[in-house]
């Protein structure tokens, strides 16, 4: 997958630092100040008009970032204060050229009172940058908890101070921002939900580094944005419905018919030529009336799926929406890994029968889709301890069984066939809901009929029903989105 942002680790970011400065002929004091400048770009675009601003600085080049942030407020006529933190010495050198640029910078020491934080509107967060490799002591842990305790608004600059870059924190005082402006590349951390406490949200500012040497480095992390447009192939005027594909869903049962209407007019909305759902008897009419567009295939079983059709003229397979697991549906599952050379996705209950039948999972076809959200993958692998060790698990998981695994959660990981996991950025709160699980399986099974390779058909599947849940909540509340309004929403397109 080219053009996708890579993340990178603290020490590649260092190297980058070095490799810009080193290219651009610039000094590392010229590319603190386009830092600061970007930044404070960024943070213009919120609510921080006739605010009173105070920015904490520690003795690193984040705190020299924070003073020059602090400097830059000033000459655009806000009230903008700066203190620093001295919990080191020296000073670094850049550090130390931004303070001198301020004449009335308070000095906190081990010695010192706390700061009433609570008299200031916003707090801009400069004290720990990505370098930290330690939990945070002392008087320092004081001040991060007191900014805390005051319960204003954070913002952080690249990261919150005391937040690991890389891995779980170890640290138990660690900055609760509101929202972090990152230079150039988000941080692996910023994905984990175990974070989610101390970042509400956050943005990338460009802040000037190498894009081309950036995408030279070794990395398995990718950040999928705006960029995962440029995979959309475009549609010709010169084309017709066989052109697109022809995918088959193998979804519902009694009382979970929803799930099977869901995912066939997802798979419809996502561009496929024809669709053909196969669902028990007891759903003919609804899927008739529900879905027009989609031909309907009925089991021979009034309730469940329990036969597999005649599977050699569709483009790809989608299974798992709402058909339980009896006994009868297993085996038909069975048959189907058995017999299918199309491309297969595997949801929900489809997973949840693999999980508990684990000869079957010698049974994936290559590049098979599998899209469990955490508990089912938990159900499938084993429990992990935190995220890390769940992505690795699914790491280990997709190399060993030659598939692709969509993990869903806040920031849907992607993991290819050879253990990468790509980060999707689009969704929000409001696609936590039932049936929208079942409209991601429709929206990549289309994908798949269209020839999508499996790994381009997960993440474009996966950013745009993340992006049709984000333009739903703008007429929706997040409390009132549901999974139909994703689908009403989605528009694959390349731009």
């Amino acid at each position: 997958m080219k053009n996708l942002k890579k993340i990178l680790n603290v020490s590649q970011i260092r190297e980058i630092d070095n490799y810009t400065i080193a290219k651009k002929s610039i000094s590392s004091i010229e590319l603190m100040e386009s830092a600061a400048t970007s930044f404070v770009k960024a943070l213009e675009k919120h609510d921080i008009a006739s605010k009173r601003i105070l920015v904490v600085c520690g003795t690193g080049n984040n705190g020299g970032d924070g003073f020059a942030v602090c400097r830059l407020l000033r000459d655009k006529g806000f009230d903008s204060s700066a203190i620093l933190v001295n919990f080191r010495e020296p000073l670094s050198k850049d550090c130390n050229e931004n303070i001198k640029r301020l004449q009335d910078v308070t000095i906190l020491d081990a010695s010192s009172h706390l700061p009433d934080f609570s008299q200031y509107d916003i707090i801009i967060d400069a004290i720990f940058g990505s370098g930290l490799n330690s939990p945070v002591m002392g008087f320092v842990a004081k001040i991060i908890n007191a900014i805390n305790n005051a319960e204003k608004e954070v913002y952080s600059i690249d990261v919150p101070s005391g937040l690991s870059c890389d891995n779980i924190s170890k640290s138990e005082s660690i900055i609760k921002s509101a929202h972090v402006i990152s230079f150039q590349r988000p941080k692996l951390s910023f994905f984990f939900p175990e974070n989610k406490t101390y970042i509400k949200s956050w943005e990338v500012a460009d802040i000037g580094l190498s894009e081309h040497f950036i995408q030279e480095q070794e990395s398995d992390y990718f950040v999928l944005d705006e960029d995962v447009s440029k995979c959309v192939k475009t549609r010709l005027r010169q084309s017709h419905k066989g052109t697109y594909g022809h995918a088959l869903l193998m979804v519902g049962s009694y009382g979970k018919m929803g799930a099977a209407i869901l995912s066939s007019k997802a798979c419809l909305r996502s561009g496929v030529g024809l669709l053909t759902s196969l669902v028990p008897k007891c759903g003919y009419e609804i899927m008739q009336i529900s879905v027009p567009e989609s031909m309907c295939l009925t089991d021979e079983s009034k309730n469940i799926l329990t036969t597999l059709p005649v599977i050699k003229n569709y483009n790809s397979i989608g299974i798992g929406p709402g058909i339980g697991q009896d006994a009868l549906t297993a085996n038909m599952l069975k048959s189907l890994l058995e017999k299918s050379v199309q491309p297969l996705v595997l949801d929900a209950d489809a997973i949840n029968i693999i999980s508990a039948n684990n000869e079957l999972v010698k049974l994936l076809p290559n590049n098979t889709i599998l899209t469990p959200h955490i508990k089912e993958f938990d159900r499938l692998v084993g429990e992990s301890q935190n995220t890390p060790e769940r992505h690795m698990k699914q790491q280990d998981f997709c190399k060993q069984h030659n598939c692709i695994i969509v993990l869903k959660d806040a920031y849907t990981c992607v993991s290819s066939a050879e253990g990468k996991l790509y980060f999707n950025t689009s969704g929000n709160q409001g696609m936590a809901t039932g049936g929208s699980g079942d409209v991601l399986t429709g929206i990549i099974t289309g994908l798949l009929a269209q020839k999508y390779e499996p790994l381009q058909a997960a993440i474009i599947g996966v950013h745009f029903h993340g992006k049709a849940g984000d333009q739903a909540v703008k007429s929706r509340s997040y409390s009132s989105l549901i999974a139909s309004d994703i689908i009403e929403n989605l528009q694959i397109e390349r731009y």
